[in-house]
């Protein structure tokens, strides 16, 4: 099975950078690529929800992942998003990314109405078995309940060699995370999403990375590795400088990906923070906030 290294640490979802006219602004993606690179970050995700997957169309969804593993010319893997509700359409964009040179395929479960665990489990197979030799990542976020079951996942393992990582994003899951490490012997490797939010209570049970925005990435890196050697104190205290910023954000996606661009572009590292219509509009005092949260991530990232 086709794969460099296992995954681990700091995962960013790379956002998508527009032009002013809202076309893929591709010299500022292969920057942002190199950025992480150059932070030490080993592995990047998109397109994503953060990188809004869900306002492209499906050729410009592949055209950033071809571009991405273009700049990384090795140098970091590639974690494609293949994000479809129809299974059909999810497999046709799996197999171009894995064409293109993705090192790993990601896929979020369909949320848009309740299904019983049955019909996730025939999704989910049928993905995996489209791309027999490609690892895969599966995310699952549920906002009307809970996440796919300890039961599924352990099936899932058993029967697809290929699915190898699992990232839910669901609150108090610390207990759940445990159950699927004992249950699947440590063979599914998790990831916790939620911007990294909780992070800190996660990292002990044993997941193996972090999911965030790629803004604060190099901020939670340096978290993540002090929180992992047991440097307890040094990875709370710095990870409550940036925390403000991310639990801001999050309320609202839309809202997300203002603060995020508008901190790329502090970060000198996007010359503008177009978001793609329809978009989320600050009111003066919310931007003014945002623009003092990201200041403050700015001169962190100056102490590192």
């Amino acid at each position: 099975m086709k794969q460099k290294k296992e995954l681990s640490g700091v995962v960013p979802i790379v956002p998508t950078p527009f032009t002013a006219t809202e076309e893929i602004d591709e010299k500022a993606l292969r920057r942002l690529i190199d950025f992480a690179v150059e932070r030490g970050i080993e592995a990047v995700c998109l397109p994503a929800y953060a990188s809004e997957f869900y306002k492209l169309t499906d050729d410009e969804k592949l055209q950033v992942v071809k571009i991405a593993v273009d700049q990384a010319a090795g140098r970091l893997q590639i974690v494609a998003q293949s994000n479809h509700p129809s299974l059909r359409t999810a497999i046709k964009l799996a197999q171009a990314n894995v064409e293109a040179g993705a090192d790993v395929i990601s896929l979020a479960v369909p949320r848009i109405f309740s299904l019983p665990e049955d019909s996730i489990k025939e999704y989910l197979a049928e993905f995996f078995q489209s791309i027999p030799e490609t690892p895969v990542l599966v995310q699952d976020f549920n906002p009307g309940g809970s996440s796919i079951s300890v039961g599924l996942i352990t099936e899932l393992m058993n029967e697809h060699a290929n699915f190898k990582y699992l990232k839910l994003e669901e609150p108090l899951c610390a207990p759940k995370f445990e159950q699927i490490i004992k249950a699947t012997g440590g063979k599914v490797g998790l990831l916790e999403g939620w911007g990294g939010l909780y992070m800190l209570e996660l990292i002990p049970t044993g997941v193996i990375g972090v999911m965030p925005g790629f803004g604060v990435s190099d901020i939670l890196q340096k978290v993540f590795t002090l929180r992992k050697n047991g440097e307890n104190e040094k990875a709370f205290d710095l990870f409550e400088k940036v925390m403000p910023q991310i639990f801001f954000a999050l309320q609202n996606m839309e809202l997300f990906h203002y603060v995020e661009k508008e901190l790329l572009m502090a970060r000198g590292l996007l010359d503008n923070s177009v978001v793609r219509k329809m978009a989320y509009k600050p009111d003066a005092s919310t931007a003014a906030y945002v623009k003092e949260l990201n200041e403050r991530i700015v001169r962190l990232t100056k102490e590192l």
